[in-house]
């Protein structure tokens, strides 16, 4: 009997379904800290920020942290797998074109959780772009150039 990997068994109870909102988390390639390097970090930014990279999809919030990314994805008609690819993806791409390299970028899955409709949207994300200040990154989230919410 074939053994199943950790990402295809993460993709068998994986489930996209429109309108709803996913709580994203994905690691840098062995929990490399490769977003401590600023232009590699701004690099990511711009995908972020870039509207094709959302395509049947729309970010709500994300922050970018030295070794992982976390987001807030609302489906529109699209495939989480399929959004979430692309982002990595395309990420990837932004990030050699600044720093070659020869391993990749991210870890080969992500973990993604779907936000429950009784829960306050705009709280979670306060909660999430928090995160450098829970990892004593900065001392106040102003201070921290790399996320970004819709409610701004």
């Amino acid at each position: 009997m074939r053994k199943l990997s950790e990402s295809h068994r993460l993709r068998i109870a994986r489930t996209s379904e429109p309108g709803h909102i996913y709580l994203i988390t994905t690691a840098t390639w062995n929990r490399t800290p490769l977003f401590r390097d600023h232009a590699c970090a701004r690099a990511v930014s711009r995908v972020c920020h870039a509207a094709n990279t959302w395509k049947g999809a729309r970010c709500l919030a994300w922050v970018l942290m030295p070794d992982h990314w976390h987001g807030m994805v609302q489906l529109d008609d699209g495939d989480l797998w399929k959004i979430v690819g692309r982002f990595k993806s395309l990420a990837s791409r932004a990030v050699r074109d600044v720093r070659p390299r020869s391993y990749p970028v991210w870890q080969k899955s992500f973990h993604d959780a779907g936000l429950r409709r009784d829960v306050d949207v705009k709280a979670a994300a306060r909660y999430l772009v928090a995160n450098p200040l829970r990892a004593g990154l900065v001392s106040t989230i102003g201070d921290y150039p790399y996320w970004n919410a819709v409610w701004l």
